[in-house]
């Protein structure tokens, strides 16, 4: 525990519907909903105007629309989230060397490990600042919590939203934890907080008045005695700039539960394979090699084989996660199927016994599709990397698109055969207009994000930057006061956003292993924005 407020939390407001309303400036001021947009999809995030009614992070897409029918329901752009994300954590790797990310649009930075702040003035000069940059770089707001440790930090950042800081002076922490619910403390669940429920402790003060023997008793000796610390705001947890991974895993929940025994052993080859891509991306090999199934019935099933070293093969992981398969009872159907591996490690062994050779997995493909063909069999199953008869692509509500002559713009449903798109880009001040095109129209095709800021022209050698010349002024190189507070949101102008083309069909999500906070299934094509 700090005697000054130098560690510094940050927290992007609402950021992946922020972005997607500094995209699209016909979104700007109106609710916008990020997620899965099948039967089965989960709200990842929703912007502040969403939240007004009641839609919130983790929520059953179903149930958002209930509530917010006339919201912009948007699939997730993971590539430009990840490119602001990026802009956001080299900011953050100016302040200190010492930055933890914990997601996306969330990190800890210790600035008294950067030399920037040593006291509770330079400290919130340095969150203020911090703020003024993202703005400038991004178009996004980000809120800042300040405290003499990463709990309180977190929990002031949480107090600061949207848009704001907030600083906890040293020495008030224990007056301000004690209104609060447990569930705000590291490490206090759903399951734990039920379980101090019951014991009557539902206060951050009910613990401190339990005394750590009681929380001992009830929770155990490591936990009940780190609680009990945390409960009195001691908080010693250093900022890391390095976290070592545990495991890599990849999951997919399908829209219609999948019957068919081929079909399900299909996707974990498939799985496999994307889950051996990021332990490669990664630089990692795994020893252990982990099967999830979620059946009909919500039932979920684990099976895990330890193989006799490290791989990165595809062939070991899909032959293991086969095996595992063959182990399972899938009867009745499969919602969900996710494959990972755990025991990382830096290098690979070769395994002589459970190397697959390429050869054999293709024997195996082709006598499944054997075992498929004969007899009459009912249509295949809809799978989400299959694009609508007569197009190579998927139009997916919200994402990019550009045209040989309307140029720019973005998916607002599809279906039908057809497929509407607002021509529009994030530097517009008014909203774009809307067309519709065939599916199939040779002249619209997927694109890139644009940058949500436009590119300044190059300085000037000698010129400051953003920061100015010592760091501490603002972007027109004014100084930040202690009390400054100009982290102005995007403009809010727009007009109502009208209706896309009917619902032409519904895919399947998927759940990577590394995400932000809440998560999204399902997955679809459709009119997503409703009219007002």
């Amino acid at each position: 525990m700090r005697a000054a407020p130098t560690i510094l939390h940050l927290d992007m407001d609402a950021f992946f519907a922020a972005a997607e309303q500094a995209a699209k400036p016909s979104l700007r001021g109106k609710p916008v909903v990020v997620g899965g947009l099948g039967p089965r999809g989960v709200v990842s995030t929703a912007s502040y105007e969403a939240r007004v009614f009641g839609v919130h992070s983790a929520m059953p897409m179903a149930q958002a629309r209930r509530l917010c029918p006339n919201a912009a329901y948007l699939v997730p752009r993971f590539a430009l989230y990840r490119e602001v994300s990026g802009q956001v954590m080299e900011l953050l790797g100016r302040l200190s060397p010492l930055v933890e990310p914990l997601s996306l649009d969330e990190a800890f930075v210790d600035l008294e490990a950067g030399g920037v702040a040593d006291g509770r003035r330079s400290a919130r000069r340095a969150g203020e600042q911090l703020r003024r940059d993202i703005l400038a770089v991004t178009g996004l707001s980000g809120s800042v919590g300040l405290a003499g440790s990463k709990m309180l930090a977190k929990i002031g950042s949480e107090r600061a939203k949207p848009d704001g800081l907030v600083l906890i002076e040293p020495g008030t922490e224990r007056e301000l934890l004690a209104p609060l619910s447990v569930r705000i403390l590291p490490g206090v669940g759903p399951a734990t907080g039920e379980h101090l429920r019951r014991a009557g402790m539902t206060t951050v003060s009910h613990l401190a008045e339990a005394g750590e023997d009681e929380l001992v008793r009830l929770l155990g000796k490591a936990h009940g005695a780190s609680l009990y610390r945390m409960a009195l705001g001691h908080d010693d947890r250093p900022v890391v700039s390095e976290r070592d991974a545990k495991s890599v895993s990849v999951e997919d929940t399908f829209d219609v539960d999948l019957h068919d025994r081929v079909r399900v052993r299909a996707e974990v080859v498939r799985l496999a394979g994307r889950c051996v891509e990021r332990l490669r991306d990664a630089g990692r090999s795994g020893r252990t090699v982990v099967l999830k199934v979620r059946r009909y019935d919500f039932s979920t099933l684990t099976r895990s084989e330890t193989l006799r070293g490290p791989t990165d093969d595809p062939e070991v992981v899909r032959e293991a996660a086969g095996r595992l398969l063959e182990a399972v009872d899938t009867t009745g159907g499969v919602r969900l199927l996710g494959v990972g591996v755990t025991g990382l490690a830096d290098f690979t062994q070769e395994d002589l016994f459970a190397q697959a050779a390429t050869e054999r997995a293709a024997e195996l493909e082709h006598a499944a599709a054997e075992e498929a063909a004969p007899g009459p069999a009912a249509p295949p199953e809809p799978s989400a990397d299959e694009p609508p008869p007569g197009t190579g692509h998927r139009w997916l509500a919200g994402h990019d698109v550009r045209h040989d002559e309307y140029g720019a713009g973005w998916v607002q449903g599809s279906g039908v055969g057809r497929v509407t798109v607002r021509f529009e880009d994030p530097y517009a001040t008014v909203p774009g207009r809307v067309r519709t095109f065939r599916v199939d129209d040779p002249a619209l095709r997927p694109s890139d994000p644009l940058p949500l800021v436009r590119a300044a022209p190059t300085a000037p050698t000698g010129s400051d930057g953003p920061c100015g010349a010592d760091g501490s002024g603002g972007p027109d190189g004014t100084v930040v006061g202690e009390e400054a507070d100009t982290g102005e949101r995007p403009g809010k102008s727009g007009e109502a956003v009208p209706g896309g083309a009917e619902p032409g069909g519904q895919a399947r999500s998927s759940s990577p292993a590394s995400r932000p906070k809440s998560r999204s299934g399902g997955g679809g094509v459709g009119a997503e924005i409703p009219s007002p």
